[in-house]
């Protein structure tokens, strides 16, 4: 599972990467125009000096507007935003290299050449191969075949009949087949890079991509090919009320979320809580991306098979709750008839997913301790990196420490109140379709309260405040979690790839959905009891290897292209200086 999740960071740090796009179409077709209309103006009066320049200037943006248009209609998935984005950084490599070429002409004090005029087309050709072949979905010889349309019909719209002998000249033609040359190179290598565990890493790319205009189907499809079937287990704490009339669940499944939305179990945990009835507040286990469910068709067995879960405790009372502090680690933890549950974090420091050594050995030494079961929660409610050994450490500590100290503790009758805040209808970009549930325990006479928000991770300090509202409101809130939801209700344009709750919601606001919820909770305050239901399912699971195989594409990929720069640039500065 730690290989697995360094291989998820590495793939997770080259998001960015996908960022590269304008937000809107609408940007990359004003821009495009600009662009062009630019390269227009300094074709004229820095290269030929022509006349007609309005003329020109209207024709050449007609004919961008028109063959955007065309380009839509052969590249895969007819995508007019695509051909708008394409179109835009092709014509701006083209403005890049005539303005180079006037700067190198000022700097060597000669002539400017329309020479560069035409390298840029040749450079705008070969870009084109490279993006239709890797990411819309074109083979190389069609490639080849529609490459110079937009460029070539530009530069014809541009340059006066007189100077179209340039597109032929030695010196063009020898630049032109070197950058048209190395493009093609570059296609077919990075697209057997992954070879041979992953046939076609352009196809990856498409298919990611395809997601992102939510068609899921392609990657889908690719990812549970290779994934495992498995056993995974799901535990539930089910509260049920004396007369019947109320539940609530804690929902720990062994199944993590993603791998990102809208793919395979992104957004497992609103599925579980609808199936049972906005009743659950699902747990975020010690897991990690290696449990991913890779399809939908995945999720829903898994989802049937919850319904033939089956009791394996029952009993009415509890402890009061432990909690232990060791540096910056932090547990909680609660008995019910010696099945303890744990709620484990480092907040307000935060930290990725724990690895699976912590859940192992809290289980071992609960086992040894008697006790029937643990239940452990990562309560994944702060921002951090990758869990440091020494704050590995401190939290078995406070582990071990919070399991000594409740089988020392009396147990008492339970009563339970749960509220959610479906009749709130709240939302937010940092907010999953469960929204925010409060559990109220009144153990011993005294209220204590556990929040939980769907939504992945929290902003550091959130937690904090929410525990000093409650204080304030004379509540003890034991702690919150979140399910680390990889839904997403809208595109995040961030270097992680998702809004952690607090980022865009105000924290005053959250405060008060939380107070509204938890008085909704403490009002529905009745003696009940608890089943433990157990279930494993088999399903399949993507496993460690697929994130490796992707993670190691990725990574040959860009070395290959650093390298193909590289030779770019070396063939550009070449032709500057001939």
């Amino acid at each position: 599972m730690e290989s697995s999740s360094d291989d998820v960071s590495r793939i997770h740090g080259r998001y960015s990467l996908t960022l590269i796009n304008p937000s809107s179409h609408y940007i990359s077709l004003v821009a495009s125009v600009i662009v062009v209309s630019i390269l227009v103006l300094v074709v004229f009066f820095a290269y030929i000096e022509g006349q007609y320049v309005e003329y020109r200037l209207v024709t050449a943006i007609g004919v961008l507007l028109g063959i955007q248009l065309l380009d839509s209609k052969y590249i895969r998935r007819k995508e007019y935003s695509k051909s708008l984005h394409s179109s835009l950084f092709g014509n701006l490599v083209w403005l890049s290299t005539v303005l180079v070429g006037l700067l190198v002409a000022s700097f060597l004090q000669r002539e400017p050449e329309i020479f560069y005029v035409t390298e840029g087309m040749f450079l705008f050709a070969s870009f084109r191969i490279g993006i239709y072949t890797s990411v819309l979905g074109v083979n190389l010889l069609k490639a080849w075949a529609v490459c110079f349309i937009q460029p070539l019909a530009i530069y014809l719209a541009i340059i006066p009949q007189q100077y179209w002998s340039n597109l032929w000249d030695p010196m063009s033609l020898v630049f032109g087949i070197a950058f048209l040359t190395t493009a093609t190179a570059w296609s077919i290598l990075t697209d057997r890079a992954g070879r041979p565990r992953l046939k076609s890493s352009h196809k990856l790319i498409q298919a990611y991509l395809a997601s992102q205009a939510n068609d899921h189907h392609e990657m889908e499809t690719l990812m549970e090919d290779r994934s495992k079937e498995s056993n995974v287990k799901t535990t539930q704490v089910k509260l049920v009320s004396s007369d019947g009339t109320s539940e609530a669940r804690l929902v720990l499944p062994d199944i993590h979320p993603g791998p990102y939305h809208p793919i395979g179990g992104s957004n497992i945990p609103y599925k579980i809580y609808q199936a049972f009835d906005s009743n659950a507040m699902v747990m975020h286990g010690v897991s990690g991306h290696s449990l991913n469910l890779p399809s939908q068709e995945q999720v829903k067995k898994y989802l049937d098979s919850l319904n033939k879960s089956e009791i394996t405790t029952q009993g009415d009372k509890s402890t009061e709750p432990v909690s232990v502090q060791i540096n910056k680690a932090r547990v909680v933890g609660l008995s019910l008839n010696k099945n303890a549950i744990l709620f484990l974090s480092l907040s307000p420091h935060g930290m990725e997913d724990l690895p699976s050594y912590i859940k192992s050995d809290i289980e071992e030494y609960a086992k040894n301790r008697k006790f029937e079961s643990v239940l452990i929660v990562d309560c994944h409610n702060a921002m951090g990196e990758e869990i440091s050994k020494e704050n590995g450490e401190d939290i078995l500590k406070a582990a071990k420490s919070c399991l000594d100290s409740l089988i020392t503790k009396e147990f008492f009758p339970l009563e339970f109140g749960y509220a959610n805040s479906d009749s709130l209808n709240i939302h937010g970009y940092d907010l999953g379709k469960g929204g925010i549930a409060v559990l109220c325990l009144k153990i011993n006479g005294k209220k204590y309260f556990v929040g939980w928000v769907d939504a992945n991770n929290m902003e550091n300090g959130v937690r904090e405040k929410l525990v000093d509202s409650f204080y304030q409101n004379g509540h003890t809130l034991l702690e919150i979690c979140t399910s680390d939801t990889h839904y997403t209700p809208v595109r995040v344009r961030n270097k992680n790839g998702y809004n952690q709750f607090g980022l865009t919601t105000n924290h005053e606001l959250i405060t008060n959905w939380f107070l509204k919820v938890a008085h909704k909770a403490e009002e529905g305050l009745k003696p009940g009891k608890f089943n433990i239901l157990e279930k494993v399912s088999r399903v399949k699971v993507m496993g460690d290897t697929i994130f490796e195989d992707y993670s190691k594409t990725l990574e040959k990929s860009l070395k290959i292209t650093k390298g193909f720069l590289l030779v770019g640039v070396f063939i550009f500065i070449t032709s500057l200086i001939l």
